[in-house]
C-alpha cells in the first residue's frame, strides 16, 4: 500500500500514458488494472462474508453494505472492461453504474421502512466485528486507489464507491454499539437510511459528472 503515493510515482499522481483528451486520467495503465482486479476480489469475498452475517446478526445495515460490496464488484469488472474503450463509451458505462447506484439506495431506504415495523433488534457482536472487517478491507481499497481519484467519471466513480464503503463501514460499527447499548432496532434502520443517502448522493455526482462528459464527447465529434 505504502507505494501507491511514494514519492517515485509520477508528479500529480497519475501515470504518463493513461490520460485522455483534455489530460483527464482514464485508467489506461498496467498499475491501474492491477489495482483494480485486486480491489474487485477484495469487494467480491466481503460481499459473501457480509450476506452470510447479515443473516446471522439480522441486520438491515449489513445487508445494505452487502449490496454494496456486490455492486461495487461489479463496478470495478465494468470499468475494468471500460479502460482504453472511447470516452464517449466510458461515460456511458459510468452513467449505468451512477443509476444503478441511485436504485441501490431506494432498495436500501424501502428495507429499512419496511423493517421499522419488525421491532425485533439485530445481534450486535456480529454487526460489530464484521463491519469492523469490512472496513479494513475498504481502507486497504481506498488506499490502494487514492492516487487515481481524480480520473474521468468511470476512474472517480471507482474511487467514490470505495470512499462510501469505508465511510458505512464506520457507520454499521456505530450502528452496532447503539443496538448494544439500547436493545432497539433503530439505530440499525437508521444507519441504513444514512447509507442510503450517501448512496445517492455518489449517484447524482457520477451521473452529472458522465452526462457532462458526453455532451463533451459529442460536441468533440460534430
Amino acid at each position: 500500500m505504502s507505494g501507491c503515493c511514494g514519492p517515485s510515482h509520477d508528479h500529480g499522481g497519475h501515470d504518463h500514458g493513461g490520460h485522455d483528451h483534455g489530460g483527464m486520467f482514464d485508467g489506461a495503465t498496467p498499475a491501474y488494472r492491477r489495482v483494480l482486479l485486486i480491489v474487485l476480489a477484495i469487494n467480491a469475498a466481503m460481499f459473501a462474508v457480509e450476506v452470510a452475517a447479515g443473516a446471522v446478526a439480522g441486520s438491515v445495515a449489513l445487508y445494505a453494505d452487502a449490496l454494496d460490496f456486490a455492486m461495487d464488484a461489479a463496478t470495478y469488472g465494468i470499468s475494468f472492461w471500460a479502460i482504453g474503450r472511447a470516452a464517449q463509451t466510458r461515460a456511458r458505462v459510468a452513467l449505468l453504474k451512477g443509476s444503478s447506484l441511485g436504485l441501490m439506495g431506494a432498495g436500501v431506504l424501502a428495507l429499512a421502512l419496511w423493517r421499522l415495523f419488525d421491532g425485533s433488534p439485530p445481534e450486535p457482536f456480529t454487526m460489530g466485528a464484521i463491519g469492523l472487517l469490512a472496513l479494513a478491507a475498504n481502507v486497504v481499497s481506498a488506499v490502494l486507489l487514492y492516487r487515481w481519484r481524480d480520473g474521468d467519471a468511470n476512474v472517480a466513480s471507482v474511487w467514490q464507491c470505495s470512499r462510501n464503503d469505508a465511510i458505512g463501514n464506520v457507520l454499521v460499527c456505530v450502528a452496532a454499539l447503539g443496538v448494544f447499548g439500547t436493545g432497539s432496532a433503530l439505530p440499525d434502520l437508521i444507519v441504513a437510511s444514512l447509507m442510503a443517502g450517501l448512496f445517492l448522493n455518489s449517484s447524482f455526482r457520477i451521473v452529472r459528472q458522465a452526462l457532462g462528459e458526453l455532451r463533451m464527447a459529442a460536441a468533440q465529434a460534430g
